[in-house]
This record gives structure tokens, C-alpha cells and sequence, in this order.
């Protein structure tokens, strides 16, 4: 038989990273950063033009003001606080095209959020 010698010098280097790996992924460390691009998708949407109406009464508030996110049982949900808000983006049976803005915003930026959440959590 031959006699083989092994070296583990790169086998320690690669635990430990995956040690660290495994640290910056816990579930607490990834829903912190889906919040951060969750807060940075909802920014956008917010920044969008208003149409301008002549509604002027209290109590008014647009619907791109409503936008928001929120961590709910271990994910992140982001949305309307409006309940008519899926009917605008989506349409529906009686006015079927409807006026997205949200997956329209998400498309174009998304390699924004994707970059700035593995920013945060790689460093």
C-alpha cells in the first residue's frame, strides 16, 4: 500500500466559514434583512406619482399612502392598507385591467433590494 498524506488545512478554513455563514443566516438575521428590502420596496412604491383628483375631504388618503410592511409569524408581508388594494394592482371580473404598481416596481428594482439585502447580511 501507498502511504497518502492529508492535509485538513483548507477543510478548517471552510468550517469556519460555514460556521460564520451559519450565524449571519439564522431566522432572526434574515427576516432583519428581508424587513430592510421589504422597507426599501415599500419607499419606492410610496415615491411613485400620485394621480391628482379633486378630493380634498379629511379623511382621504391615497392608496399609494398606505402602503406598508409588516413581520407576521415568521415572514414579511408587504402591502395595501387598503382592502381595494389587490382590485387595483390585479383587476377585476367586471374591470379587468387593472393599474399595477407594485410588481412593476418590484421587477425594476429588484436587483436593487437583492443587492442591498445581501449587503446586509454578508457585509
Amino acid at each position: 500500500m501507498s502511504e497518502a498524506e492529508f492535509y485538513t488545512d483548507g477543510f478548517d478554513e471552510l468550517e469556519k466559514l460555514l460556521n460564520e455563514y451559519s450565524k449571519k443566516t439564522s431566522q432572526e438575521n434574515i427576516l432583519n434583512v428581508m424587513e430592510k428590502g421589504a422597507a426599501a420596496l415599500v419607499r419606492d412604491i410610496m415615491a411613485l406619482p400620485k394621480p391628482r383628483s379633486d378630493i380634498r375631504k379629511a379623511g382621504y388618503t391615497h392608496l399609494l399612502d398606505t402602503m406598508s410592511y409588516r413581520r407576521n409569524r415568521g415572514e414579511i408581508e408587504v402591502g395595501w392598507g387598503k382592502y381595494y388594494g389587490p382590485m387595483v394592482e390585479r383587476g377585476t371580473h367586471r374591470a379587468p385591467k387593472g393599474s399595477p404598481h407594485v410588481r412593476p416596481t418590484f421587477e425594476r428594482n429588484k436587483g436593487t433590494y437583492n443587492n442591498l439585502m445581501i449587503k446586509e447580511l454578508f457585509g
